[in-house]
């Protein structure tokens, strides 16, 4: 299984960005290899539509499961029919948001936002 978070720089200790279209890189955790590949979020500097082009970064690297603190329609409208679950993540690193998943401590996000489209927000 792998997770996909949006984070603030390289590393498992990162924190989770708040945003989820204009994150840095998205951390690609392999739950059965533990391996951990950050990639670098081409979208977070789009005019527009960041949110849908870094959710098909998601679908493209092959998540089963997202973990981010919010999410606009468009994007969650890009991961459904991969079939990829969002849940919410804590406050906290990657690396403790991982650990809550497989702990199963954390709740799928039911709070899809209408998005900003083109407010340059998060």
């Amino acid at each position: 299984m792998k997770i996909a978070i949006p984070v603030d720089e390289k590393t498992l200790e990162s924190n989770v960005c708040v945003s989820f279209g204009r994150t840095p890189y998205f951390l690609i955790y392999d739950v059965e290899t533990k391996d951990s590949i950050f990639i670098d979020n081409g979208a977070a500097a789009s005019t527009g539509g960041a949110g849908i082009k870094a959710a098909q970064i998601i679908v493209d690297n092959k998540a089963d499961v997202l973990l981010t603190p919010r999410l606009g329609e468009n994007a969650a409208e890009v991961l459904k029919p991969a079939e990829i679950k969002i849940y919410k993540t804590i406050t906290g690193s990657a690396k403790d948001n991982i650990d809550a998943f497989i702990d199963g401590k954390l709740p799928l996000l039911d709070e899809i936002h209408a998005g900003f489209h083109g407010h340059g927000g998060n």
